[in-house]
């Protein structure tokens, strides 16, 4: 960084949510000279560390927003996320005119639409910006954000989203973001499932899980998705932190949001069922890589 980038009078960034991407984060605005404010939302470690390296930490979704001019919120699902800005003393009561909200999780798109409408009448921006890739490349700056609201409020914060993305997309109106994400995580949990269970039934069909990866990564079947099921499978490596539970969480989103869209899904409901059965034997906590380990059990039952 250079002097003259030292020198930048940035924003003050509020920021609620300090899990493994949301941590990460806020690590790379620190680095980057941010003056930041911290919510404790379930984890008291990451808030602690954030800390150390200099953030202020505040108690109320009121104090993070009349502190801040950017609020940002990194947390699992729509409820909290609608529990922070309306709580009796959340991010609403105390949120300036001016300033802009911007939602990074995988939220329901018609909950984002109906928030994004609420705070514009106030005078607030609202920004969906869900992220693709991990906490590893949030540490590096080099996370997918997929922006969507109010055209003006994501030209406001891009240059923001620029110091913690490689890739920034502007999406569309608000809830597109969202529903682009809910798009990406159906496809990306139907085919850890899938791939997960092509390495069970390759192991009683007796084929080397090394040979079926060459083989199935040989043709158009190839993807990151199933290379990280394949470091899992074969090596032992979890490369992927996102827990089958979150996955089912995002799978239940995406049936949610077709169904607003009048639209049914045989493939997610076959997706979903998978992550439910999984989820009900004691895996909600595994990292969804570690699929493979549980369909190779069932298959022993």
């Amino acid at each position: 960084m250079s002097d003259n980038e030292n020198t930048i009078k940035r924003p003050t960034i509020g920021f609620v949510g300090l899990g493994l991407m949301g941590s990460a984060m806020v690590e790379r605005l620190q680095e980057l000279k941010y003056e930041v404010r911290v919510l404790a939302n379930n984890s008291r470690t990451n808030i602690e560390a954030a800390v150390k390296r200099g953030a202020v930490e505040v108690f109320s979704g009121f104090e993070l927003a009349t502190e801040s001019a950017i609020v940002m919120i990194c947390v699992n699902t729509s409820e909290t996320v609608e529990k922070l800005i309306y709580g009796s003393n959340g991010i609403k009561k105390g949120v300036k005119k001016g300033s802009i909200i911007i939602d990074f999780g995988t939220s329901k798109p018609l909950s984002t639409k109906n928030i994004a409408n609420d705070l514009k009448n106030i005078g607030v921006g609202f920004v969906d910006a869900p992220l693709g890739r991990t906490p590893f490349f949030a540490r590096k700056g080099k996370l997918n954000i997929m922006g969507a609201g109010q055209k003006d409020d994501f030209n406001n914060v891009k240059p923001i989203l620029d110091d913690l993305g490689e890739n920034v997309f502007y999406i569309g109106p608000s809830g597109s973001g969202h529903s682009l994400k809910l798009i990406n995580n159906f496809m990306s949990m139907t085919t850890a499932s899938a791939m997960s269970q092509a390495f069970a039934v390759g192991d009683l069909a007796e084929i080397p899980r090394e040979t079926l990866y060459k083989i199935l990564a040989a043709g158009p079947l190839h993807s990151g998705m199933m290379d990280f099921i394949k470091e899992q499978a074969i090596a032992g490596n979890i490369k992927l932190e996102f827990a089958v539970k979150n996955g089912l969480k995002d799978v239940s989103y995406f049936d949610d949001m077709i169904n607003d869209l009048g639209f049914k899904s045989h493939i997610s409901f076959a997706t979903k069922e998978t992550l439910i059965a999984a989820n009900a034997d004691g895996w909600g906590d595994k990292m969804v890589p570690e699929l493979v380990d549980y369909f190779s059990k069932s298959s022993d039952k």
